[in-house]
């Protein structure tokens, strides 16, 4: 991983570190059409002219959920790289983050002005029912979730010493923002 601090680990010496990658995802299904529907006749040209010859074209995307990484800032493996410990007792991406799903839409028409000019009309939709597409926090390795952080120090209570302890969020495995909302957009370009 370029540009990412880590540590050269042999993924077949430990269980623990055979994992699926961050961008695994199991199950994926898109849908793409593209319609131009002409439902009027020749003999009803006024009612062509305002309905025929619209272009609407959609993909729908549904996807199931990728792994994600119970990362600990601090440093409880004691490697000098802080960057890349996990919770204890968790392999890599022992976690599924949220699914997905998304609708775009586009609906468009092109005007016959005259001559060699065209006027095009377009809306666009992206996430057209506004689904809230939770995500964990992103870093340069894809998905993970800060599942707590380790505290070193040094304390002893009734004769027995507690070098350190994990402090846990109460938001481990919570998703922490979302994907984009609705979004439209409308535009039109003159061709001449």
């Amino acid at each position: 991983m370029a540009g990412a601090p880590s540590t050269v680990q042999n993924s077949y010496s430990t269980k623990s570190e055979r994992a699926s990658s961050v961008t695994d995802q199991r199950q994926r299904l898109t849908i793409s059409a593209i319609e131009e529907p002409n439902p009027f006749a020749a003999g009803q040209k006024f009612l062509a002219t305002i309905f025929d010859h619209w272009k609407i074209s959609g993909i729908m995307t549904f996807g199931s959920g990728r792994p994600a990484n119970a990362m600990v800032s601090g440093d409880p493996n004691q490697d000098g790289n802080t960057s890349n410990d996990r919770l204890s007792g968790y392999g890599r991406n022992a976690f599924v983050g949220p699914d997905y799903a998304s609708m775009d839409l586009k609906v468009g028409r092109k005007i016959n002005l005259g001559g060699r000019y065209h006027l095009e009309l377009t809306a666009d939709s992206f996430n057209l029912f506004n689904r809230d597409n939770q995500r964990f926090q992103v870093n340069d390795e894809g998905y993970y979730n800060s599942a707590g952080q380790f505290i070193k120090y040094t304390q002893s209570v009734g004769g027995t010493y507690y070098p350190a302890y994990y402090q846990q969020p109460t938001s481990l495995m919570k998703p922490t923002n979302s994907f984009a909302p609705r979004q439209m957009q409308l535009s039109m370009r003159l061709d001449f």
